[in-house]
């Protein structure tokens, strides 16, 4: 199963990074196809509906393609003021705009539809960024997303990893694992040709 991990961050800290590093691995080591993509490396602009009239951005367009071709998805969403961030959310809004005129494109949803998503968080509060989850659940819904039911908020992130990134505690293991295992099913299932 190809499943593609990303963190709604960019921070050189960010422990939502760290946690869509670990879960990538772990993963991998459940036999997925993994691509781990790091949303700094791509150029996104501030989504603006007169500049898109003109262009959608090259890198927008890669994004797109990487995001269509994975059946499964894991996201981890840091939590700003109890909600996910404006950098998830602006990618979102343009990946799910449509390409006038473009054959392939002009479909809003193409890149995202029936995708199985897996949800992830971490934050150094207790809640994990449980908040942003409750926000962002509904955003992925509308995009025909199929959302995994079991997710998973990892809180303390600040204690949670050793310095080589790797989850410190099992349980919190056996949790991002169990959510792991759960979009990998499902998608499996979804998408048995």
């Amino acid at each position: 199963m190809k499943l593609l991990v990303f963190a709604g961050s960019t921070r050189s800290g960010s422990f939502n990074r760290r946690l869509a590093r670990e879960a990538a691995a772990m993963a991998r080591a459940a036999g997925a196809e993994v691509t781990h993509i790091e949303l700094g490396d791509f150029d996104v602009p501030m989504y603006n509906a007169d500049a898109e009239a003109i262009a959608t951005p090259p890198d927008v367009m890669k994004l797109k393609q990487v995001f269509h071709d994975h059946p499964a998805w894991i996201v981890c969403t840091p939590e700003y003021n109890a909600s996910y961030p404006a950098l998830l959310k602006n990618l979102l809004d343009w990946l799910s705009s449509p390409v006038r005129g473009d054959p392939v494109w002009s479909d809003d949803f193409r890149f995202s539809r029936g995708k199985v998503v897996g949800v992830l968080s971490a934050s150094p509060g207790a809640l994990g960024g449980l908040r942003s989850q409750s926000h962002l659940i509904p955003l992925l819904f509308n995009l025909h997303c199929w959302v995994a039911p079991q997710t998973y908020a990892l809180g303390r992130a600040g204690d949670a990893f050793d310095p080589a990134g790797k989850l410190v505690d099992d349980r919190a293991r056996a949790r991002v694992q169990g959510v792991i295992d759960q979009v990998l099913h499902a998608a499996a299932r979804l998408h048995t040709p």
